[in-house]
């Protein structure tokens, strides 16, 4: 019973442990796409101020420039879908914890009743001792 608790205690250690790296990369990977994102804002304004034309619909607009703004778009949707995904798995990780600290809970509850049993069983040997030197003074 103890050693297949003791297994639980150590999946579901390795489970949280697992749902705070996906949660880690998920944040990683928004963190990276905006600062991608900003990285092709600034490329955008350097070529629109290069060229002199801010206006996308001027018909001199740099393509260059056109282009960046659709991988920085892009990239700003990615990092949104990225951030539904990240709400899942914050979820999935309160869950996991959750469900860790229940079955150590449990642990800590059957240790203390184990430990009250033992310290039980130690005094009444301590009483019986202490009984049979009162009969042996008597």
């Amino acid at each position: 019973m103890m050693k297949s608790r003791n297994s639980l205690i150590r999946l579901k250690r390795f489970q949280v442990d697992e749902k705070r790296r996906q949660v880690a990369q998920i944040e990683m990977m928004i963190a990276e796409f905006e600062r991608m994102a900003t990285d092709l804002d600034d490329q955008i304004l350097a070529e629109q101020k290069r060229v002199g034309i801010s206006d996308v619909s001027h018909f001199a607009y740099p393509t260059f420039a056109k282009a960046a703004m659709q991988r920085r778009d892009n990239l700003l949707v990615s990092a949104n879908e990225l951030r539904s995904q990240l709400d899942a798995a914050q979820a999935a990780l309160s869950e996991a914890v959750e469900d860790m600290k229940k079955v150590e809970l449990i642990e800590e509850r059957d240790q203390m009743r184990d430990r009250a049993a033992s310290d039980a069983l130690e005094q009444d040997a301590l009483d019986e001792m202490a009984t049979r030197m009162s009969f042996r003074t008597a």
